[in-house]
């Protein structure tokens, strides 16, 4: 309850903080906001007593654009996902957000991907968008399961990810996040604390891959990261 009440009265001032300071900033350098928050998401997961530990950083492309797909356990994967990936990257978010005051300012600045789900028309203009924006170079972050496991165990995946995908014809960097649940699973208003384990896998090519192969190419990403969720629950 202490870790809890002390992450509570410290987080919320802490990002109002980088907000306010690191908006001007992104008028001088598009890339700015995206940096500054890797370093509010390291302190962060020190204000909440995590420890966070990165596997795997061989195989992150030192370049070109790709799609990252982690699995979702806990809000924490968020913070430790900034963390731990030491590359500019953009995330997908839900439209509503950009929407949020002050907030979604922010979100747009750092030039993240609004994706817009209310309709079909705009979902397939908000899917189109992101293609564009990955095939010009841009990286991003997308969550396969769609939300966060309530058990930890990995949710089937959606199908949409990888279209997007092998669309835009960039690779997919499977990895796999341990230990966020026991932080704070779904449902919980408590923080625990403890150790995440970010597990960066090699890189699966979607060259030459038609949309049909979407199926077989969910399987060589799921495959990986399951056997590294599984063998932590049961550990």
């Amino acid at each position: 309850m202490l870790r809890t009440l002390f992450y509570a009265v410290t987080f919320v001032p802490w990002t109002l903080l980088v907000i306010l300071t690191g908006l001007p900033f992104s008028y001088v350098h598009k890339n700015f906001l995206h940096s500054y928050a890797t370093f509010w998401a390291k302190v962060s997961l020190r204000l909440a007593g995590v420890r966070l530990v990165v596997e795997g950083r061989e195989n992150l492309p030192a370049e070109g654009a790709v799609v990252f797909m982690p699995n979702h356990q806990s809000n924490f994967d968020i913070l430790a996902l900034f963390a731990a990936l030491s590359r500019q990257f953009r995330w997908l978010a839900k439209e509503e957000l950009f929407h949020i005051p002050l907030f979604g300012l922010t979100m747009r600045r750092a030039g993240y991907i609004p994706v817009d789900r209310s309709n079909r028309k705009k979902s397939v203009e908000s899917m189109r968008h992101a293609i564009e924006r990955i095939s010009d170079g841009t990286s991003v972050v997308i969550f396969p399961e769609g939300t966060r496991s309530p058990d930890g165990h990995l949710k089937e995946f959606k199908a949409g990810s990888f279209t997007l995908a092998i669309q835009a014809q960039v690779p997919i960097v499977p990895i796999a996040i341990t230990g966020s649940r026991d932080v704070m699973p779904k449902h919980s208003r408590w923080i625990r604390g403890g150790r995440v384990t970010v597990t960066i896998m090699p890189p699966v090519s979607t060259a030459d891959r038609a949309v049909k192969e979407r199926n077989e190419l969910m399987q060589e990403v799921r495959g990986p990261i399951e056997a590294l969720v599984e063998k932590a629950l049961q550990s």
